[in-house]
């Protein structure tokens, strides 16, 4: 809980205690009722208000009433005082009950902090629109519009650009992903717009180095380019300049500069696991262009950038993509598709489209939670629909058909949202067991590790094996493979 958000508890029980354990007397009372509004007036101005906090409130509306209640009323004699203690418990049980709940719902989602990157850069971005006039917007019920998409670009800057200026927060977007994924209203997350990330807005791209690699990043289906700030914020750190794709109608909620947004569309149902294979390799073959669009716009601002921060300054020659889920199929699809990618981590995802047949031609790292791999390895009572039939054959074509290092591995404790920033923002609900920081620094750790190798020539002990540091991490040997 935030300082506040504790003094506001502390003053609510206090004025609690002294209203049932002391005489009535204007004095006190008015004192009272100014600690008390006092206390959450300076918490909604110095932190804001947040839904988990909503019963405490109420609390304090009560408290207030009857306060005032009392200050207004005209002092009587003689009155009977059979209901005193009645009323007493009555309030001691009311707001003891309000305020556990807020403690215990400011705790099940708390205010968190980011890990500190661990790289020497700080973290600059910019967003943009990018609208393919070559494609159609196919998703929409309108026609005749082009594919839109919005990216961030996060950059490596100096610290001293950085120092002293205010950070970017998680955007509603992510609240609106974490509703439409797990189906818990929206509210419940409107906090995390209130979360600082290490981000500043429009900085410039530090000088440092002459250029800099380039990684693409997909978010998950019904999730945002926000979803992963931990694991893009410690490449970033490392010199990476990275750019994360909403991509229109399967990304969560796409907010355009002109204040229009585009939302998720749910799939149709199908009869048949084939026919959803299917649709999953069209819906992925468009995320996998959008991809190359957005590789295609480098390039160009490469020669001739529009927002003077990058020409010259991105080595296109050492680009590689990541995403999560529907991201991950994404990576993988583009890999096969676009050989400028040069290196690709899936973080749970699936095989559609021409990878499943012709496997991959550069290194690559499949992860996989050990809540999947568990209904993996036990399909006869598998219900995660992340786990389809089509899978296995396809992974192990996959993995067979490559002709480049390839890696899986599995992570023990993480469920499929692990990947993303969830355990940070409910470890109690999300975090599986594991420490919260520790969940984040496993994927971002290992993601880098595999850039680094791969895309900086730098040899990584991390990739050879089991790790001390990460004993939740295994190898699997079948799939695991070091080619000349």
């Amino acid at each position: 809980m935030r300082i506040f958000e504790i003094i506001v508890i502390v003053v609510i029980l206090a004025v609690t205690a002294g209203m049932i354990g002391t005489k009535k007397n204007r004095r006190l009372d008015t004192l009272m009722l100014l600690a008390v509004v006092m206390a959450v007036v300076l918490h909604g101005v110095l932190e804001n208000y947040r839904i988990q906090m909503a019963p405490a409130y109420a609390a304090v509306l009560g408290l207030v009433s009857i306060l005032g209640f009392r200050l207004v009323r005209r002092p009587r004699t003689g009155q009977p005082k059979r209901y005193a203690k009645l009323w007493k418990s009555l309030l001691l049980i009311c707001i003891l009950l309000l305020s556990g709940v807020s403690v215990y719902a400011s705790r099940l989602l708390p205010m968190f902090t980011l890990p500190e990157p661990t790289g020497q850069y700080a973290i600059g971005t910019i967003a943009r629109e990018l609208t393919d006039e070559q494609r159609d917007e196919t998703l929409s019920a309108e026609e005749g519009g082009k594919r839109k998409l919005m990216v961030n670009v996060w950059y490596p800057a100096d610290p001293d650009q950085t120092e002293g200026k205010p950070k970017e927060h998680y955007p509603s977007a992510l609240g609106e992903a974490i509703s439409l994924v797990f189906g818990l209203p929206k509210q419940l997350f409107s906090h995390v717009t209130d979360i600082p990330t290490h981000v500043t807005d429009g900085v410039k791209l530090s000088a440092q180095e002459p250029s800099y690699p380039v990684l693409l990043f997909s978010p998950g289906i019904r999730s945002t380019r926000f979803q992963s700030m931990s694991i893009i914020e410690e490449l970033v750190s490392h010199g990476y300049i990275v750019v994360g794709i909403d991509h229109p109608y399967t990304s969560a909620k796409v907010t355009y500069p002109d204040g229009a947004s585009v939302y998720y569309v749910p799939d149709p149902e199908f009869d048949t696991s084939a026919e959803l294979y299917n649709h999953n390799v069209n819906g992925i073959a468009i995320r996998t262009a959008d991809a190359s669009f957005v590789l295609d716009t480098l390039t160009e601002w490469n020669t001739q950038d529009p927002n003077g921060l990058f020409q010259g300054k991105l080595d296109l020659t050492r680009a590689g993509i990541f995403g999560h889920s529907y991201g991950g199929a994404t990576t993988a699809e583009a890999l096969a598709q676009d050989k400028r990618f040069k290196a690709g981590v899936s973080l749970e995802g699936g095989f559609w489209g021409k990878v499943a047949r012709e496997g991959l031609t550069q290194p690559f790292m499949y992860v996989m939670s050990g809540t999947s791999a568990q209904n993996l390895a036990h399909p006869e009572a598998n219900t995660d629909p992340l786990i389809y039939e089509e899978f296995t054959p396809d992974l192990k074509s996959v993995m067979s058909r490559s002709t480049r290092d390839t890696y899986y591995l599995t992570v023990d404790h993480f469920i499929h949202q692990s990947f993303t920033d969830i355990a940070l923002l409910s470890p109690s609900l999300f975090a599986n067991g594991l420490d919260p920081v520790h969940t984040v620094d496993i994927s971002r750790t290992y993601v880098r590790s595999f850039f680094d190798q791969y895309l900086l020539d730098e040899p990584q002990a991390l990739l050879n094996g089991p790790s001390a540091e990460y004993p939740e991490v295994s190898f699997d040997p079948a799939y695991t493979h070091k080619r000349p």
